[in-house]
């Protein structure tokens, strides 16, 4: 190692920990730690362009341990991905570009969020997967469109959690060679040493679940990072390179220990570790040795480029048709779905998950960017794409995806393959497990991620299963993530709404809440869904003696109960509210047109909890709903048990409308 790379990787080091230190709060640990490898990947490996930070071609760089964010700043600045020093003195205050932990969209250079530990590795395996995929399709015998790795950094946490593990499993599963996880392996967390709660043989494990496992014994050690890296990267399996480090490196009194985990190491400790590795500058230094050996390594990456470039121009010349292929792809262009008289035509009374299959197969013959699947219940949530094929180790041009009994990891994996490429990734299981998926779904929202959560067996109707697999309050726990959207589809045409709604969702993540039992089709249902919440039977009055509203299923409720409360006197409006998120978005006039404040008296069903429902039925409403959890039974003997009948609905209409007369 050059004397100017040994003061660069101190330069990461310490602008680092003097981000931490100036905050006082942070972790300084794993920078002074890892910087070794994190320079040797990022200079000698990672092929980047810090002046094109979205250059499709590049390779991905994901920080699953993101508690070390100061690294990857510090490296953004080095690198010159335009991260100032002034953003570094600025290091999780508000409104910075150096947040507590890395987000998307926020920071160039970030390229994902990875939040809570173990989620970065599943994102890590979401970009390899993607990159298997589309490189199978789009490249050619002379030409390689795609063609790049993807590197996680992770520590001892990340190992530790569950979806860590799922994810894990997967990869070696696929074989996914291009993917390479750096392990840095300090052995302490906030509680002391790893040896409390953590004894795993690490590379064993990840050599049974079908890895390669390297060994890097000094982390300080460039030539041997470099040469494990080199070695992965001619791989046919994915490859963890446990790269053994000590945390707060160079600190005389902190490192090795657990105080250099999470807190500033102290003004005193940090210029004593400056000393120590011989880099004794005042704060947010970077001297000009540093600067000078920085800017040949950028100018070096800038090529990369550069060079990519011009054997893509050579290549358009010679092959136009497949450059168009790709680039239409790259464009992510939809087709006219609004106007496919196709696409909103059904027949007879079906589940919604039914009707769910129908329209993701008319979608996947126009729209060859959806990838996605389910975690083993394909037969049972309907989302297998049929002529797609499937995507494995041996059939990576495959479509449908196989992941497996993983339902957390499934969903941050599918963060991974939406950040990669204008793949539209698709996720499935049964609602209640959404439990399982909440984690990554909530960061697929703060992302702004299109992901398509497809949830199937959505109510009590799941019937014999019973209250385990029956859900209550997950309609609730989605409701209240900001920028998720969840639409519970009444019917058929309502599903292809729906469906709709996802595809063009492109600023973040929806969930589509469908039935095991089969539903009426009903005349006026449609594209009145688009708006949310629309008027599917009208009353005859200015305002109403009574609102219906309901979503899924319910709505069939309500909607048989409008004729019998007519004939009883009782005038009714049916408003069918698929979408609580997408009707909130509508303009005052619109929501005024659909539940008119005049109108006090209101009633909502739903075969879930009632939690929620308050802001629209108001002080004077009444919720037929499910305040506790179901039991074991077929569906049609729970649902008059628990008060989901048109009788029930009717009496309670009327008990509403009675009691808001003036």
């Amino acid at each position: 190692m050059s004397q100017s790379e040994n003061q660069t990787i101190s330069a990461i080091r310490f602008l680092a920990a003097d981000a931490v230190q100036k905050a006082n709060s942070g972790h300084p640990g794993l920078p002074l730690g890892a910087a070794p490898a994190a320079y040797t990947l990022w200079a000698k490996h990672l092929r980047h362009n810090p002046k094109n930070p979205k250059w499709q071609a590049r390779d991905r760089f994901v920080l699953s341990a993101g508690h070390g964010s100061s690294l990857l700043y510090s490296l953004l600045h080095i690198f010159g991905y335009g991260l100032s020093l002034d953003d570094m003195k600025s290091f999780r205050q508000a409104g910075s570009l150096t947040p507590g932990h890395p987000e998307y969209r926020h920071t160039p250079g970030v390229e994902v969020t990875t939040g809570p530990l173990g989620q970065g590795i599943a994102n890590a395996v979401g970009f390899a997967m993607a990159e298997a995929h589309t490189a199978a399709v789009f490249n050619t015998p002379d030409f390689k469109f795609v063609d790049n790795y993807t590197y996680a950094l992770c520590g001892d946490g990340c190992l530790m959690e569950g979806i860590a593990h799922e994810a894990v499993s997967l990869a070696g599963t696929l074989r996914l060679n291009k993917l390479i996880l750096l392990y840095d392996s300090n052995g302490i967390t906030i509680e002391g040493s790893t040896g409390i709660a953590f004894r795993e043989d690490v590379r064993a494990s990840f050599t049974a679940c079908g890895w390669n496992a390297l060994l890097v014994e000094d982390g300080n050690d460039v030539s041997s990072i470099d040469a494990a890296i080199a070695k992965a990267k001619t791989s046919d399996k994915p490859t963890i390179i446990e790269v053994k480090t000590i945390i707060g490196y160079g600190a005389p009194n902190k490192q090795g220990k657990q105080s250099a985990h999470g807190e500033p190491l102290g003004a005193e400790e940090l210029s004593a570790a400056k000393k120590n590795l011989g880099y004794d500058h005042p704060p947010f230094t970077v001297t000009e040795e540093v600067r000078a050996h920085m800017d040949s390594v950028i100018k070096g990456l800038e090529a990369l480029e550069a060079d990519y470039n011009k054997r893509y121009d050579a290549y358009r010349a010679k092959n136009p048709e497949a450059v168009k292929k790709y680039e239409d792809f790259l464009s992510g262009k939809l087709p006219d779905l609004l106007n496919n008289e196709d696409f909103w035509t059904f027949e007879g009374n079906l589940a919604t998950r039914v009707s769910s299959e129908t329209v993701l197969n008319k979608v996947c013959a126009l729209v060859p960017s959806l990838f996605g699947g389910s975690a083993d219940l394909a037969p049972s949530t309907k989302t297998l794409m049929k002529g797609r094929g499937d995507f494995s180790a041996e059939t990576p041009e495959g479509s449908n995806v196989h992941f497996g009994i993983r339902e957390h990891a499934m969903t941050a994996i599918a963060n991974g393959i939406a950040l990669y490429a204008p793949l539209i990734p698709y996720v499935s299981g049964f609602f209640v497990f959404s439990d399982y998926m909440k984690p990554a779904m909530r960061i697929s929202a703060l992302m702004g991620l299109r992901v398509i959560n497809i949830l199937t067996h959505d109510s009590i109707g799941v019937g014999e299963d019973g209250p385990t697999h029956q859900p209550i309050e997950q309609l609730a726990a989605l409701r209240s993530i900001p920028n998720f959207t969840v639409v519970r589809p009444c019917d058929s045409n309502e599903t292809a709404a729906a469906w709709y709604i996802a595809l063009n969702n492109t600023n973040g993540p929806t969930a589509l809440a469908l039935t095991r039992q089969n539903l009426k089709l009903l005349p006026e249902s449609g594209k009145g869904a688009l708006k949310g919440a629309y008027i599917l039977k009208d009353s005859e009055k200015a305002v109403p003696d009574v609102l219906l509203m309901a979503s899924g299923s319910e709505v069939g409720l309500i909607y048989d109960a409008w004729e019998i409360l007519r004939k009883d006197g009782v005038d009714a409006r049916v408003v069918s509210m698929p979408s609580w998120e997408v009707f909130e978005k509508q303009d005052a006039a619109y929501k005024e047109s659909v539940l008119p404040r005049a109108a006090r008296a209101r009633l909502a069903v739903e075969a879930a909890s009632p939690f929620g429902w308050e802001r629209y039925v108001g002080l004077d409403g009444k919720i037929i709903a499910m305040p506790g959890f179901g039991e074991s039974a077929p569906a049609d003997a729970l649902f008059p048990k628990f008060g989901f009948t048109v009788e029930n609905v009717v009496k309670a209409a009327k008990e509403a409308a009675e009691a808001n007369k003036i």
